[in-house]
């Protein structure tokens, strides 16, 4: 099966000591691209800083909450060091925030769970990170990692791909949520009422358009100038029309914040150590807390596997095996960002599908990590910039670059159905489910199954029947929940 790999040269010469230790020359990029990469994977993912907050806003089991100016500069700082470190030390072009996955199953699911306050879920996200560490420092993950079939890799960068275009889509407002005439709901549909209307989706339409067009005709800088015409037309019609953010009132608007320039204010990160590590344990009991420790640790465990592959291969930054360079590093990186967002009470940090927007624009280094990093301690001190790029000017450049990843489907062997099929069920049920982690889950134990089924049991790692029983635990994990009593 064929592997893209970047055009590397390790006889080039590299212009100094920066580019020598980051590789910048031999992986065949140039200081302009990854600078351009940084800034656009920067204002594809600068929408964290406002949406953790909204997603972390509930109360606890107390009644407490985290509070909404807190959480958006803690979540600015984290996001800002853990790329840094990721870019500084492991040298890919994968950046981090909150996890958008798991900050919605703390919120709706372990926050609520009675006599469970947010300083006791935070230390569950701590130790979720601390067992990943050790998990990285002993080898077991990369060791997962390379049982992982091919066919299933193929299938989780293809996976990544349409789940990164969903998020365009649905960020846009050009998929949405439909009632159908019995007054229940299907799936999803086109635009609002199935129509496409609202300057929103407008400003969508011909930021996909001109981004297309650029990257087709393969203009340096295509998907950077995309978002930033998308921008600019935003807050155009904006300041014109006033179309407002999205509401009950006003379903139309913008999806998230309406474009705007807002009130400077400084920083709060006094949630830093606000942290109770085993305090849970005594509230909930060690079984029950020990259960969604398990659950935290195996979604982060495998969203960061299946994005740093997708990204990696997307850039071409793997060898003739498909392994990935200084991979212990990123997942060492990952799994101490679980932790220091359970610290900072942001929610667990996690590399980002987002990145795969700087390498769509050039990006293959981790000096583009480290430019992203750096854009998200400056918005710490200049939130209103962020409010400038609403999600229907960055949405076209994550359409784009699913686009770019889907393309690996060729990769995969379709007449070898033992394989194809966990493979379809990886990269299809990421998007359906909204879940990097779901899609792997389902494709590990299907293989498993299909392969024992076919007599090829002999082909299945035993590291995979692990994995893929896990799985089985994890997708029960509400059986479980009955049976504790935690519903």
């Amino acid at each position: 099966m064929a592997i893209t790999t970047v055009n590397t040269d390790p006889n080039a010469r590299p212009r100094n000591g920066v580019d020598r230790y980051f590789k910048i020359s031999e992986r065949s990029s140039t200081f302009g691209r990854e600078v351009r990469g940084g800034i656009a994977t920067f204002l594809a993912m600068s929408y964290i800083i406002v949406l953790n907050p909204l997603v972390l806003s509930g109360p606890d089991a107390a009644g407490n909450t985290l509070g909404i100016p807190q959480v958006a500069s803690i979540t600015a700082l984290l996001a800002g060091i853990t790329t840094i470190a990721m870019g500084l030390w492991a040298r890919h072009p994968f950046a981090l925030a909150a996890g958008l996955g798991i900050n919605a199953f703390l919120a709706v699911t372990i926050a609520t769970t009675p006599n469970l306050t947010w300083p006791e879920v935070m230390g569950l996200v701590v130790l979720a990170g601390l067992v990943m560490v050790v998990l990285v420092a002993t080898g077991f993950r990369q060791a997962v990692f390379n049982a992982v079939p091919e066919a299933l890799k193929t299938g989780i960068v293809v996976g990544i791909g349409l789940f990164i275009a969903l998020i365009g889509l649905v960020n846009a407002g050009f998929v949405r949520r439909l009632p159908d005439a019995a007054g229940t709901t299907v799936p999803v549909g086109l635009g609002t009422g199935g129509e496409l209307n609202g300057w929103p989706v407008l400003v969508f339409v011909i930021g996909l358009l001109v981004t297309a067009i650029l990257v087709t005709r393969k203009v340096r800088g295509a998907i950077l100038i995309g978002i930033v015409v998308a921008t600019v037309l935003a807050n155009i019609l904006e300041a014109v029309f006033h179309v407002g953010a999205s509401s009950a009132d006003n379903p139309l608007g913008w999806s998230l914040v309406a474009p705007s320039l807002e009130g400077w204010s400084a920083p709060d990160l006094s949630l830093l150590g606000e942290v109770s590590l085993f305090g849970a344990f005594t509230s909930l009991g060690p079984v029950i807390a020990s259960l969604l420790v398990f659950a935290i640790l195996l979604s982060v465990f495998f969203d960061a596997m299946g994005t740093s592959v997708g990204i990696a291969r997307e850039a071409g930054n793997v060898d003739e095996q498909g392994n990935i360079p200084h991979l212990n590093r990123v997942l060492m990186v990952d799994a101490l960002a679980v932790s220091a967002g359970g610290a900072g009470s942001g929610s667990a940090n996690q590399i980002f599908v987002e990145s795969g927007t700087g390498v769509g624009e050039g990006a293959r280094t981790g000096f583009a990590s480290i430019i992203t990093g750096v854009l998200f301690l400056v918005a710490m001190f200049l939130t209103p910039l962020i409010h400038l790029v609403p999600f229907e000017a960055v949405a076209p450049a994550l359409v784009v670059v699913g686009f770019m990843m889907v393309t690996q489907a060729v990769h995969i062997d379709w007449s070898d159905w033992g394989a194809a099929l966990p493979a379809f069920l990886t990269f299809i049920l990421m998007p359906f489910t909204y879940s990097i982690a779901n899609g792997i889950g389902a494709g590990m134990i299907a293989y498993a199954v299909i392969r024992t089924g076919q007599g090829r049991a002999r082909e299945v790692h035993p590291l995979l029947w692990v994995v893929a029983a896990a799985f089985v635990l994890y997708f029960g994990l509400g059986v479980f929940r009955g049976i504790f009593g935690l519903e």
